[in-house]
């Protein structure tokens, strides 16, 4: 494909993606490659998929499967493919008030419920935005047995400020408060920038894993769609040179330890038997049929995202 004139993508991106960084390496990267000019909206995954169904951008990068699908099956979106991985993490004050150390997820948020319960001070902070994260918190607190229609109305102890990631880190910072993050944007907000001292308690579980894909908007649905240059950029962040950015994302600030983001595209291609990958396949995948899209919802013109 031959590219003559530079051309306009917009991209929604959950603000994970954007407030690391990584999103700067890759728009670096791509518009060497190709007279695209990348324009990323960062907003919750729920604020991206509604962009794409309103036809407001080409392309989403999101991270909820759970979301995800009825936006494919609807025929807003298209070509779905996995490109990343990594964990969401439960965070909180160094002194521990609830005494989560060393528990479960499930048993963490009981603790620390009824500790904001009993002590009625502020103890837990939300995105409370229809974001990836926010529907995988609350996702968690139904596993802990919560109805959280009620938890999120206990306003002695549950706080939903609003604001990004980030923003919700500082104010869990400042309240002395827990809080679910991804762990790409806690190492950048603790680590590198260190704007927070909260610790990690809870982390690299089946129940917090947090996978990144990328959707393009159905041109079928929106005429003015850029289907061929948000084809380019999917093909782009799924090709060697895409994933191996990915990976190697933060290794000099944080270390292979403190990895902001893994490389999935291949861990999903090659059905490998890692546990990472059957995790993967379970939550990201078997939801949609055991694939990371199923035909139907495949655009005919790019059969090669699949082969």
């Amino acid at each position: 494909m031959q590219y003559f004139t530079r051309r306009r993508l917009l991209v929604s991106t959950t603000t994970s993606l954007w407030e690391t960084g990584l999103l700067n390496d890759v728009d670096t990267a791509f518009e060497a490659k190709y007279p695209i000019d990348l324009q990323f909206t960062p907003a919750g995954t729920g604020i991206a998929l509604e962009q794409a169904k309103s036809g407001d951008v080409d392309a989403v990068l999101v991270h909820s499967p759970s979301q995800e699908l009825p936006v494919l099956q609807q025929g807003y979106v298209v070509s779905r493919k996995i490109i990343a991985y990594n964990f969401f993490t439960i965070v909180g004050p160094q002194n521990d008030p609830a005494n989560i150390t060393g528990s479960n997820s499930t048993e963490a948020l009981k603790r620390i419920a009824e500790y904001g319960r009993t002590q009625k001070v502020r103890i837990w902070v939300s995105r409370g935005d229809s974001s990836g994260t926010h529907t995988k918190e609350q996702s968690l607190w139904k596993s802990a047995g919560f109805d959280y229609n009620i938890v999120s109305n206990e306003t002695d102890w549950y706080v939903i400020p609003g604001g990004t990631m980030g923003e919700t880190l500082l104010k869990a910072n400042e309240f002395s408060a827990y809080t679910l993050s991804d762990i790409g944007t806690y190492l950048k907000y603790y680590e590198k920038d260190g704007r927070i001292n909260l610790k990690r308690f809870i982390d690299e579980r089946y129940e917090l894993l947090n996978v990144y894909s990328v959707m393009a908007v159905n041109q079928t649905r929106h005429e003015q769609a850029n289907i061929n240059d948000a084809i380019a950029f999917i093909k782009f962040l799924i090709s060697d040179e895409g994933q191996q950015l990915i990976e190697n994302f933060g290794k000099t600030d944080y270390g292979a330890s403190g990895r902001l983001f893994h490389a999935a595209a291949q861990l999903v291609a090659q059905n490998s038997t890692q546990q990472i990958s059957q995790w993967i396949r379970n939550y990201a995948m078997k939801p949609f049929g055991d694939t990371e899209c199923p035909p139907e919802y495949r655009d005919p013109r790019y059969p090669e995202l699949y082969s």
